[in-house]
């Protein structure tokens, strides 16, 4: 069953990105003559239930076959996928010509190339207008790099001084400053900086300007008009036009663009970066919080508590935490780790912020905490069986030799028991990765601005929210308008999900291995 499961996201995950043919259906009633786009699924139903919902069949049919095209066009037709029974239409056609254009906004576009317009003048042009296309869609693609170059980084490295320089200046007034050379230097440093933006904000409006220069002049399979800026084109081909090797080559960009770059449209379009960053990065950070504590936990219950009826107590509760719904957890993170110890930690070190919050609010160190928490129990059980499993008469030989128990525990005990850490690591780290439940509470968020880790001090915002993965497939499946759109998407996102999870336990489950190659004599 795992395996069919696999194979099910992976054929419809894997297929999104592949360029289907552009099919153009004959329409026999109605006002639009014809019907543009991808065929995307197809079923057959009962005469009688089209009969029910008001769809005239003719006598004698027991069966309508219905195609699933997703015709795009969502500015001028306000749908993306319309269904068509096959009595709707005479005839299916590929037509050579038929674009896909790919935009930033508003989906795709299915039609065909009328022309170009540079400024307010059409450009004439001999024969096929593809060369001059592609070089003004490079064109559009090097000012969206430098228009994000500009917003995200520099922009936004100028706006995080700013920041700094108010709570700063908050700080002094909290202290009772509100003159003399501090205050001096901060207004000085202030004037700088918005000279720098100014600076930028003139250079941005003169690319937003350059951006419009451009458009590209379209029209529908109906002869309806439209134009879309090369600046908004993300990608233009003809699928119907393409051979294997470039349709292999569009397929390959499609799943780089997907791993490599940040959501668009409502997470339905573009990549899932952010989210794979997001992912990987709170599963370290928990690895880090949850291997010492669950390590050190279990060596004190084995080898210095007392094994009376509290120890069993104790091991009996970590057992049974185990079992809590991980939502509790979310609400106990909510509670403990962000309105009351964040909460501390605003008062404490960050008042000029306040009443805004720095560490009171979900971020990625309390998702990861919470999380810690949560898979903790899975880490001291583990790394109790393997102490267990070590022989008497090693320790015995070690304190023999003069070592003390201390000594024995940490050159003698604990190498030979990491193989069982390494494994109790592996089950905390898959467990953490596919949680979404306590995320949601602690610190997951639809779109996060801007990733934890960037260039501005101190680099590691780890009071930041965050994208993950598993929320992003709650979030497209579930909650996205577009349901068609992103019924894709949620295979492909759930693969990516589940080869990350594999990745993370090949990697734990290689050095667990070799640690446990090292220590297998001194086992037996």
């Amino acid at each position: 069953m795992v395996f069919g499961l696999l194979f099910l996201i992976t054929v419809r995950g894997m297929g999104h990105f592949w360029p289907s043919d552009v099919a153009r259906l004959e329409l026999t009633g109605g006002e639009a003559k014809y019907a543009l786009g991808e065929i995307v699924d197809e079923e057959t139903v009962s005469a009688t239930r089209l009969k029910d919902n008001g769809v005239a069949v003719p006598e004698g049919r027991e069966t309508v076959k219905r195609l699933l095209l997703k015709v795009g066009n969502r500015n001028l037709n306000g749908f993306d996928f319309q269904w068509f029974n096959d009595i709707e239409f005479t005839n299916i056609a590929y037509p050579r010509k038929a674009v896909v254009i790919e935009r930033r906004e508003w989906g795709n576009f299915y039609g065909f190339v009328k022309g170009i317009r540079e400024g307010d003048k059409p450009l004439t042009i001999d024969g096929s207008p593809w060369p001059e296309m592609r070089k003004r869609i490079a064109r559009g693609e090097a000012l969206r790099k430098d228009i994000a170059h500009i917003e995200r980084e520099q922009m936004g490295a100028i706006n995080y001084g700013l920041e700094r320089l108010r709570l700063k200046t908050r700080k002094l007034e909290l202290d009772g400053v509100t003159s003399g050379a501090p205050l001096a230097d901060i207004a000085a440093e202030r004037d700088a900086l918005n000279t720098r933006y100014a600076a930028l904000a003139e250079k941005l409006a003169k690319l937003n300007q350059d951006a419009g220069r451009d458009v590209l002049l379209l029209e529908t399979v109906n002869g309806v008009a439209s134009e879309v800026r090369f600046y908004d084109i993300v990608r233009a081909y003809r699928p119907n036009a393409m051979p294997l090797p470039a349709k292999l080559k569009h397929y390959l960009s499609k799943l780089y663009e997907f791993v490599a770059s940040e959501p668009r449209e409502a997470n339905t379009e573009g990549g899932v970066f952010p989210a794979i960053f997001g992912t990987v990065m709170m599963v370290l950070l928990m690895s880090v919080f949850v291997t010492p504590f669950g390590v050190i936990a279990a060596i004190y219950l084995r080898e210095y508590a007392h094994q009376g009826l509290l120890t069993r107590i104790i091991r009996i509760a970590v057992n049974n935490l185990a079992g809590v719904p991980s939502v509790v957890y979310g609400v106990f993170g909510l509670g403990f780790f962000v309105y009351f110890v964040g909460g501390t930690i605003d008062q404490a070190f960050f008042p000029e912020a306040l009443p805004a919050p720095t560490f009171g609010t979900p971020g990625l160190l309390w998702s990861s905490l919470t999380l810690a928490l949560l898979t903790v129990p899975v880490v001291i059980v583990s790394t109790e069986e393997g102490l267990s499993r070590i022989p008497r008469s090693i320790r015995e030989g070690s304190l023999a030799l003069g070592a003390t128990k201390a000594e024995t525990l940490w050159r003698t005990v604990m190498p030979m028991a990491t193989p069982a850490m390494m494994t109790g690591l592996i089950l905390a780290v898959a467990r953490a990765a596919g949680e979404v439940a306590p995320l949601m509470m602690v610190g997951v968020v639809k779109l996060a601005p801007a990733l934890p880790l960037d260039g501005n001090l101190p680099f590691l915002h780890l009071d930041r929210k965050f994208m993950h993965l598993g929320f992003h497939i709650f979030d497209v499946g579930f909650q996205s308008p577009n349901v068609e759109a992103a019924r894709p998407l949620v295979y492909a996102t759930s693969l990516l999900l589940v080869l990350l999870i594999v990745a993370l336990n090949l990697a734990a489950i290689t050095i667990r291995n070799r640690l446990r190659e090292k220590y297998n004599a001194a086992e037996t």
